[in-house]
This record gives C-alpha cells, structure tokens and sequence, in this order.
C-alpha cells in the first residue's frame, strides 16, 4: 500500500534536508520505517533535547560493559542485555578456549568482536578472528572458540529469522563492501588435526532452554561440503563507507545486515563534510518506529559526551535524539577533518527490554547529559 506523499512547506523552512538551515534554528527529522519512509524536517528555536527533565521509564540510556566483571566459557551464560520477540543482545567475554560446543536453534547468530583474537572452529571448518570482525553463523551451526587473546564480543540474535545482505540499488552491489571479501572458514588442516574420537557435548538453545547432546566423538568430523549457507567473516576495516560532502547521509546509508524486525549497521571513519551550508554532525530526529542502540567498539564519538569503547546507548522511540551540546558547539571545527569512531547500530522495530544486568551497569545521568 502505498504512503500519503503530499509534500507540503509551511512557514520558515531550508528547500533541502540537511542543508541551508534557516538561521538560529535545530532541524529535526520525524521519519517513518527507520530512514526509509517518509519523512518531515522540522525546523525549531530550541534543540529538541534541551529538556529540563525527564520522568518515568522513556528516557535515553547508557551502559558501561566495562562493569561486567565476569568471563563465561559458554555463550548461553553471557549476560543478556537487550531482548524483545525478534532480537536477542548478550556481551560475552571469553578468556580459556571452550570445552564443548554450542547450536542456536532459535535463529541466526551475528557476533562482533570487540577485543581479542582465536579461532572458530564449526560444522564448516575453521576460521581465525580478531577485533573488528563480524562473524555471521547461520541458525544451526555447531561452534566452538579457542582464545590466542582475551576475547570480549557482542552476540547479536536474530531470533526465528535470518540476516541478508542490503539492497543497494544505484550505488551496485560493490559499494560498501564487496561479498567477495567475506571471508568463509576452510577445511583445512587445523580443522582435520581436531577431529578425535573423545566424548564431546554440544549444548543447544531452542526456545531459550537448553539441551545437552553428547558424542562419542568429535561431532566438527565434515571432509568436506558445497553449497551457499555458510558463516562468513567481515572486518569494519574492510567496509568502505558511503559519504558526500555536502550532505551527511543518514545512518540507513552504513547498513551491514538486514532482517525482518532489524537492522545492523557500522559507522567507520570517514571525513567530516566541508561544504559550510550542509551539517556536520547527525542531525535531531524522532525516528518514531524503532529503537535505537549502538555500541560504541573504538574512537572518540564525535556526536556524544563521555561515551568510551565498550560503552552501550539505547535511544528509544519515542523521545527525540541527537548530538550532545558539545558535538553542536565544535561542528565547524570539524570540517577538512577525519571521524574515528567505529560503533555498531542496531535499529529495531519492535521495542527492547532491558534486563536486571544491563540496569547493573547502567549510567543514571546520561539523560541529563544534554543539559
């Protein structure tokens, strides 16, 4: 069914978005399916977060992982963060190679490595890692980790769904990354060299309860296999972002996986726009359909105040979000200059709940930080 796509102008308003705002004024987005909808800009007085205070359980929020003070050696364990009917959020720290394997039953696994190195061991081959790589397992796979270095990753589920690649329609399917670098594990001769006749478990989730099934061997015992479902591994530093100097793309220009309920999107480094007109930082908006989390993995997050590596926000729909006052104040110092930031966005449709742990680790003034 198609939108009501009337535009309309009323009163004081810039002729593009993003661009040539009106003088002394905040421009705020109110947009529907995320960025792909339709869309309003609005132009305000006052910044839209320039709230005096906020009361009751809609507020935005930050988490510190740092203050996870425990490593597991089964993912299942990992702390559950975030979770609604389609998405399942854990942070997992991993310090000894696991003991047994592991199968999500209850949907495709997406984790993001934040630090440390290993390697993958799974139903497919075996497969190194390090910081900054995405490893995409497909609902089913048998996995294991073994840890060169401490490992801490954000586990990412897309419950009874699968994660597809986005479309990119006139930019080809080259642009932002190609596919053919993603990388996919290999029957190799590590892989071989663990194949034993040793009892093993495999501890499986299906409907969030778990099950053990034990082999009297080494179930990882393919030879080989063909086909296209396969995990695969991607690395921020390979993502070649989309960008303009005149104009700051929205966030749905740096998406990485799609499913039915979410996205996941990458934010890398990139240059600042020059263009003195166009805005330089991300612009207010009430994207009133999704929630929205990042997680902040390296550099300094030029939109947002005392937010570290490993830290996590979580923008709900509902309330207005955008750049802190001090991102605002230094914008035009920022032009002909580089980003650093490396974070991940997940934008979901359906509203999170956040757990007794994620509250543990929660940073209570961040809704005060606009002020």
């Amino acid at each position: 069914m198609p939108w009501i796509n009337i535009p309309k102008v009323e009163g004081i308003a810039s002729r593009q978005a993003h661009t040539d705002l009106p003088a002394d004024t905040y421009e705020r987005e109110l947009g529907k399916e995320g960025f792909y909808g339709p869309a309003t800009q609005m132009y305000h007085r006052h910044p839209p977060t320039s709230w005096a205070r906020v009361e009751g359980q809609l507020r935005p929020h930050a988490f510190d992982t740092k203050k996870l003070a425990f490593s597991v050696n089964c993912p299942w364990n990992a702390p559950l963060l975030f979770n609604n009917a389609n998405l399942q959020i854990r942070f997992m720290a991993l310090e000894n190679d696991m003991d047994h394997l592991v199968r999500n039953a209850d949907g495709d696994e997406l984790l993001f490595v934040h630090q440390g190195a290993g390697e993958l061991f799974c139903d497919y081959g075996h497969l190194c890692f390090s910081e900054g790589d995405y490893i995409l397992l497909p609902r089913g796979t048998m996995w294991r980790m073994n840890v060169k270095e401490r490992v801490s990753a954000l586990l990412v589920e897309a419950t009874n769904d699968s994660y597809r690649l986005p479309e990119k329609g006139l930019i080809g399917n080259q642009a932002i990354f190609d596919s053919a670098i993603l990388d996919a594990p290999k029957i190799d001769d590590a892989f071989l060299a663990q194949q034993n006749e040793v009892e093993w478990r495999v501890v499986v989730k299906k409907r969030n309860q778990l099950s053990t099934i034990t082999y009297p061997f080494n179930p990882l015992d393919a030879v080989g296999w063909h086909g296209t479902l396969m995990p695969v591994r991607l690395n921020w530093r390979d993502i070649r972002p989309l960008m303009s100097h005149r104009y700051h793309v929205p966030p749905s220009a740096h998406t990485t996986f799609t499913t039915k309920y979410f996205v996941v999107c990458t934010f890398v480094p990139r240059p600042f726009e020059t263009d003195p007109n166009a805005l330089n930082v991300p612009f207010f908006h009430s994207n009133d359909d999704y929630d929205e989390l990042i997680f902040y993995h390296a550099g300094q997050f030029f939109s947002r105040d005392h937010i570290y590596p490993g830290m996590i926000s979580l923008h709900p729909s509902g309330i207005p979000h955008g750049p802190h006052p001090k991102a605002l104040q230094d914008a035009d110092k920022k032009r002909g200059t580089m980003t650093d930031e490396v974070a991940v966005m997940i934008d979901t449709r359906n509203a999170l709940d956040i757990s007794k742990q994620a509250e543990d680790i929660q940073w209570a003034g961040y809704v005060d930080s606009w002020k």
